[in-house]
């Protein structure tokens, strides 16, 4: 690991983004990085819509199902929040379509059911859709938070509003450490929102070190600073000490392989998934350091 903390050059990741990324994490890739039109990156999306408003067709790259679901909803946002200033009635049709699988009590289900579950994980197949799950209600409302500072027919929309208010109710009534990406995604809401109260709540749930283990991960696999306050202005961030958060830049910028790209440090569930995690988590993590000042 380098010790000096350098600033990495976005252009470097173009030839791994043309070799390796699907057409729609390139598109992402020129919005953000290179000039490009949102327009394309919003045409590259619409191959993973359907009808009713939501998103498949492996949009997730670890749930393969052709039907919409939440997981679908989650990589969209991220896209229109890419766009942004640009918006697009899509995504306030997404906030439909959330609101029509919503469960009574504002949350919705970690997924629905796929009549083809063939190459999706067995937490995506196997999940129970008559129960709602804070883990993908959390991080889902939080990318539509992020479209919804720039699209105003998002941030009016009712279901963000429950949502949020569904995630918070059920934010309060912890009182043990949840699983690590429940905490995360939670933490990455109430960051956003300026909470200061229930990020200091959730905060007591994670060491002085920032790191999380993923209770049923692959070895090694957690959640880290970064995970929890990407954001330099945000409440999350004076949870950690400098030094630890610079720790973790280090750890994100020294992360990038030879070729240009970074590489998920999670299990993928078919081979077109192991593909397509590269681009997306590649388009992520540069729009990562780029927040923190360093693309």
């Amino acid at each position: 690991m380098n010790n000096v903390l350098t600033n990495i050059d976005p252009h470097e990741s173009a030839t791994f983004m043309a070799t390796r990324a699907r057409l729609l994490d390139k598109r992402r890739f020129e919005v953000l990085f290179r000039d490009g039109d949102p327009a394309a990156a919003l045409a590259a999306l619409e191959g993973y819509r359907n009808p009713d408003g939501g998103y498949g067709h492996g949009l997730e790259p670890d749930c393969r199902s052709a039907n919409s679901q939440p997981g679908g909803a989650l990589h969209a946002f991220e896209v229109f929040a890419d766009a942004g200033p640009a918006t697009s009635p899509r995504a306030a049709e997404l906030c439909d379509w959330l609101a029509s699988i919503s469960l009574p009590d504002g949350g919705i289900p970690f997924a629905l059911p796929m009549p083809d579950p063939v190459g999706s994980a067995p937490f995506w197949a196997g999940a129970d859709p008559s129960v709602s799950s804070l883990q993908i209600t959390a991080i889902v409302a939080f990318t539509a938070q992020r479209v919804a500072a720039h699209d105003p027919a998002v941030a009016a929309h009712p279901w963000l509003a429950k949502a949020t208010r569904y995630c918070l109710d059920e934010i309060e009534k912890l009182e043990e450490a949840p699983h690590a990406l429940v905490l995360a995604f939670a933490m990455k809401l109430v960051d956003a929102l300026g909470d200061v109260r229930l990020v200091e709540k959730l905060g007591r749930f994670i060491p002085d070190d920032g790191v999380v283990a993923v209770g049923g991960g692959i070895e090694g696999e957690a959640m880290r600073p970064l995970d929890f306050a990407p954001v330099p202005d945000g409440p999350a961030r004076k949870l950690f000490r400098p030094d630890v958060v610079e720790a973790d830049l280090r750890r994100v910028a020294d992360g990038r392989h030879d070729d240009g790209g970074w590489r998920v440090d999670y299990t993928s569930y078919s081979p077109a998934a192991a593909l397509e995690w590269n681009g997306l988590f590649t388009v992520n993590t540069l729009s990562l350091l780029r927040t923190n000042g360093l693309a």
